[in-house]
């Protein structure tokens, strides 16, 4: 086997042949083809092809690697398992799964099956549905699952309280009908193939003796059903390569263990460790910047990236003023670089959360950018959005029959499919809008449809009188409360629960932007708008657009220019990190990721303050700008605001400069512990501290402005009472306590407050 094209290291993995190896590679280090030539030397060494595994995360990815191996062996390669965990226990138990009492023809439910089999088994126990919504039924069944936690085990480890125990009657009756139904979940294809390895020794010594050597990538996302399936299989051959990145460990949050690739040695004694640290990637001064940022994180195998490509140009940096500030001049960027010839489809916009995306999309769309949504949908297709829009589309136009169906029965009002069909045959047959149906219901309807229908369109009719007496915000506010769209989701507990939430928060944020940005804003105006950038021929998907998805989405993907938006404390890393050490462990890979996606240029922005899930954040720049060094970093931009406001950068010792408080009494910059009036505007407030918005302050000073039990003035939140002080420098944070908004914690060196006398 001919390996001259492999470097020294990628050439030691694809040539240690024989025990457990892992090949820790780092981003861009060239591990698809290590893996892959290691796999074809197997072959060229006479093992037969059959007998050799390769598990990947992705089809895409397996696809691509049983071609290189074709590629690379010839005849024979296409004889190589290849697959993801799930397509190849499902071929084990299309063959084997007899055993455990189903037939081969068994069903594998997809997410909307196991919904609908959870929401029925809610309405046989007579569960409210609203206090244990199925969406978190559903992610325990299925962390429980990847734990490998039946019922009973899942409940001995879980607090002895009714919800719990109504919570594992579900579990249990749920598995019951699956069985009953001959139907596996997503996750059953793990649990059953283990299960069917322990029941049937014989089942299981048949896959050792065929697997003889084991490949898996992306080891470090593995969970703990994947690792024991991964043990099992090895634990006679022991022939176990694994291939992966714990620097780029970033789904913690849906069950991957990052001790999985850290304890790697631990499990196997007389493991081989291959590092391919050569990036042939990203420039000199991005690796380097990933490298430092990296660095900090102690739960880490040691490894630094290198490469022959040159140093590049420095990292710019952007401090805006606000989000939108940020997106115009992220836009401003792109159009620069598109007249210097560069394509659009060269670059990406990453950002730490979804909802970050609106701000971005409207700039984009008045920039006349092309640009496509990758890993997930647009701001306004979002479900819980289009369904706002369509209510307001039916105020303004009650003709809109399509929006009414979408919202008949959204939220859940008891209109079922059959009660909407008989009004869709009741309004043709008088030919008038499906609206009207809701004031003259027809009299085929039974006593309750009646009445859920009446109800609805007496709901409708108040919202339109409503209209006519508030502002455009108002009336949004107004009707989310009306329809309880925000509050069936505020009772769903899971990550994307929450998120829908912040989606429904964003979208009221944007309404008050629209409005404050136009003299005569009216509803019409704003929908026509929402229009323009929901149209899917605003931007030309099919040519080169601009790149736009979260970082947990640029996984695995490579831009030769991306802009990395939102580097503010609370925003990236997540404010949900920072009593959390290993999650802000996991915040840190996140950015080494998002920085090892781009291969020639990198821009990142941050705002001082930023409208996020409606409500005005003061954020600090993000500790991972104050982790690259200063001389990687162009501050053309930021000297270019220190003639605005001098001072700027007084209180930085790397390139994050503070912008100048908006809020100092007499128009100026604010310098932090001042003795100005007070910058709040608001009577009966002590003199002697003016809020800065980014100067970072002493632990001295802090103890001696603020102290525990104080009473402090917010800007947003009114009058509260200082619960804790934590930290020092730019690290001190506040946690207040508001009679009206509960617990807030805030960055104490922006955090606009004063003390109330």
């Amino acid at each position: 086997m001919n390996l001259d094209g492999l470097n020294k290291d990628q050439r030691k993995a694809a040539e240690t042949l024989e025990g457990p190896v892992l090949i820790l590679a780092g981003a861009g280090s060239g591990k698809t083809r290590a893996l892959t030539y290691r796999i074809a030397n197997l072959i060229d060494h006479g093992v037969k092809p059959w007998n050799i595994l390769a598990i990947t995360f992705t089809n895409k990815a397996a696809k691509e690697m049983r071609e290189r191996v074709s590629s690379l062996v010839g005849e024979g390669g296409d004889e190589v398992w290849v697959s993801t965990f799930h397509s190849m226990c499902a071929r084990i138990l299309r063959r084997d799964i007899e055993k455990l009492g189903y037939t081969r023809s068994f069903t594998i439910y997809d997410d909307d099956d196991q919904s609908s089999v959870i929401k029925d088994l809610i309405k046989q126990f007579n569960i409210d549905d609203k206090a244990l919504p199925a969406r978190e039924i559903k992610s325990k069944i299925s962390d429980a699952k990847n734990k490998l936690q039946a019922p009973d085990d899942w409940f001995s480890q879980s607090p002895r309280d009714f919800r719990s125990q109504q919570i594992h009657d579900l579990y249990d009756a749920y598995e019951r009908r699956l069985r009953h139904a001959n139907a596996l979940d997503f996750d059953d294809l793990l649990v059953r193939t283990l299960e069917l390895f322990a029941d049937h020794p014989p089942v299981l010594d048949s896959y050792r003796d065929r697997f003889q050597y084991v490949h898996v990538d992306e080891y470090q996302d593995t969970n703990f059903a994947q690792y024991s399936l991964v043990k099992l299989l090895t634990k006679k051959s022991r022939n176990l390569c694994v291939v992966g990145d714990d620097d780029q460990s970033i789904y913690g949050w849906r069950g991957a263990d990052i001790k999985n690739i850290l304890d790697f040695e631990k499990d196997f004694k007389d493991a081989t460790v291959v590092k391919l640290e050569q990036n042939y990637r990203s420039t000199a001064n991005i690796l380097e910047a990933a490298n430092q940022v990296i660095a900090h994180n102690e739960g880490r195998m040691e490894k630094s990236l290198w490469t022959e490509l040159p140093e590049g140009d420095p990292i710019e940096l952007f401090c805006a003023g606000d989000e939108r500030e940020e997106a115009a001049w992220i836009c401003d960027r792109i159009q620069q670089l598109t007249i210097a010839e560069r394509s659009c489809g060269d670059m990406s916009i990453l950002y730490r959360a979804n909802a970050q995306s609106r701000v971005l999309e409207e700039m984009l769309v008045r920039a006349g950018i092309p640009y496509r949504i990758y890993g997930g949908l647009r701001f306004y297709d979002r479900k819980e959005v289009k369904d706002i829009v369509a209510y307001l589309r039916c105020i303004v136009n009650p003709a809109d029959d399509v929006s009414l169906r979408r919202i008949i029965n959204q939220p859940k009002r008891s209109i079922g499919d059959s009660t909407i069909t008989e009004l869709v045959r009741y309004a043709g047959e008088k030919e008038m809008p499906l609206y009207s149906a809701l004031v003259d219901v027809p009299e085929t309807l039974s006593a309750r449809p009646r009445k859920c229908v009446r109800e609805f369109g007496e709901l409708m009719n108040e919202l339109v009188l409503s209209r006519e007496d508030m502002s455009i915000s108002e009336f949004v506010t107004l009707l989310i409360e009306k329809t309880q769209l925000k509050v069936q989701y505020e009772r769903d507990l899971s990550d994307e629960g929450k998120n829908r939430v912040e989606n429904i928060q964003e979208f009221i944020g944007s309404v008050r932007e629209y409005e404050e940005a136009t003299d005569d804003p009216s509803l019409e105006d704003y929908l026509e708008n929402v229009a323009l950038v929901s149209d899917l021929d605003t931007a030309d998907f099919e040519s080169k657009a601009v790149t736009l998805m979260t970082v947990h989405s640029s996984k695995g993907l490579e831009f030769p220019i991306v802009f990395l938006a939102g580097l503010e404390e609370g925003v990236f890393p997540s404010g949900r990190s920072f009593n959390d050490d290993q999650r802000m462990e996991e915040e840190r890979r996140l950015c080494y990721v998002a920085i090892t996606r781009a291969r020639e240029q990198l821009y990142i922005s941050y705002a001082t303050q930023r409208m996020l899930y409606n409500q005005v954040n003061y954020n600090a720049p993000s500790r991972f700008l104050n982790e690259i060094p200063k001389r990687l970093i162009n501050d053309e931009w930021i000297s270019k605001r220190e003639k605005i406001f001098p001072g700027a950068m007084d209180s930085y010792q790397h390139p994050t400069p503070k912008r100048a408080s908006r809020y100092a009494a007499d128009g100026t910059a604010g310098v932090g512990l001042g003795t100005g009036v007070n910058a709040l505007g608001i009577s009966g407030v002590q003199k002697g501290f003016t809020p800065s918005l980014a100067k970072a302050i002493p632990s001295s000073a802090v103890a001696a402005i603020f102290k525990e039990g104080d009473r402090v003035m917010h800007r947003k939140f009114g009058e509260g009472d200082v619960l804790e002080i934590r930290g020092a420098g730019n690290e001190a944070r506040i946690v207040i306590g508001f009679a009206a908004y509960g617990q807030k914690e805030f960055a104490l060196s922006i955090a606009p407050i004063v003390k109330v006398n």
